[in-house]
């Protein structure tokens, strides 16, 4: 039996002559949570909105528990979904907001006080089913709403940008208790963002997506560490992407010549003098005091430019002789800073760490 719980196929979507979305096809398994990641426009939310029924799709099927729901209306569907504005009723209380969708099916008020208290003790907000929705605070409310949506025990909970109104430190702790609230629940999250670190902190899987298509799917740690794309390395957090050439290449790997110098790199199936684009994350790239002027394989000589102070972490920009501005970072020292501005430096890395790109 499929472990699939959502299955999208080659759903396109047309609005006259402009094509939101080409072709997708997506599978969502039971129990994950798949985030949807992209940059505004590029369909994210208009495919998740043609999975909870909301728009319908020019071609294609959208299958929710092994049954077809492409002509099924939102209502009829096993799925809710929690809004970036989270639609609360500010003429009801915390309690009754929750509760309107158990009374709308007709069940029995003591069955409604039961599950309505249990699900604001699973968001803890226990202390709060009087209050207002005025009377709360944003990262309350989106909690009323997703007890409201959870409330229903729908198979799959749809989020298109839920914390995209809240500020870093209460979008960071409601990242936390999504978690809590996925892992105590079971239930399969689709979430929509356009934030990597919310996709980082919170996904199963990450879908990323581009003007109407998939660019790629994987984990966090294999979007991050091993991009397949130039959109997918610049999108996936920060890093030196750089333009160079195929010097040399056999079944082992290849040298490259690049803006900072030689590197080598284990990937095969690169053709000596065809161009090529890397990625060497700031991370990956040690920093140290420059000795002298040569460079070896996998190393550049530069002077420090600037330098960034970020909590725990130190990053700097060096430039080097040839002119190419690299990053680098590394953890802040017990002595403070390192390295000023105007210092010479040797910076390398591994060779495992640079990734050759498609463009």
């Amino acid at each position: 039996m499929s472990q699939n719980i959502v299955e999208l196929t080659n759903i396109t979507k047309k609005w006259g002559i402009f094509t939101a979305l080409d072709n997708i096809s997506l599978n969502v398994r039971k129990g994950e949570i798949l985030t949807l990641l992209g940059p505004s426009g590029c369909g994210k939310s208009t495919l998740m909105r043609i999975a909870a029924g909301f728009e319908s799709a020019s071609s294609g099927e959208v299958t929710i528990g092994g049954r077809n729901m492409t002509a099924v209306p939102p209502e009829k569907r096993p799925v809710n979904m929690v809004f970036q504005r989270y639609a609360l009723f500010p003429h009801l209380d915390v309690f009754d907001n929750v509760a309107f969708g158990l009374r709308l099916k007709g069940i029995a008020k003591s069955a409604v006080t039961e599950q309505v208290n249990a699900m604001l003790n699973l968001v803890q907000l226990q202390d709060f089913s009087n209050r207002w929705i005025g009377e709360i605070s944003g990262g309350q409310a989106q909690r009323v709403a997703l007890a409201r949506a959870l409330v229903n025990r729908p198979s799959v909970l749809l989020l298109d940008e839920p914390l995209a109104a809240l500020d870093l430190k209460i979008r960071h702790h409601m990242l936390e208790e999504l978690k809590r609230i996925h892992t105590e629940t079971g239930t399969t999250f689709i979430y929509v963002t356009h934030d990597q670190d919310e996709a980082m902190i919170l996904s199963d899987r990450v879908v990323l997506m581009n003007k109407g298509t998939i660019e790629q799917i994987g984990t966090p740690d294999e979007m991050y560490g091993a991009p397949k794309t130039l959109f997918c390395a610049k999108f996936f957090g920060e890093t030196n992407l750089l333009d160079g050439r195929v010097q040399d290449a056999d079944g082992s790997g290849a040298v490259l010549s690049l803006p900072v110098g030689a590197a080598t790199v284990g990937t095969r199936g690169l053709r000596s003098g065809s161009a090529v684009h890397v990625s060497i994350r700031p991370e990956a790239i040690n920093i140290s005091a420059a000795t002298g002027t040569s460079e070896s394989s996998n190393e550049a000589v530069g002077k420090v430019e600037d330098v960034m102070f970020i909590g725990s972490r130190v990053v700097y920009k060096v430039r080097h002789a040839e002119g190419t501005l690299l990053k680098c970072q590394e953890p802040r020292a017990a002595a403070g800073i390192r390295f000023g501005v105007g210092s010479p430096v040797s910076l390398k890395w591994d060779p495992a760490s640079v990734v050759v790109l498609a463009s």
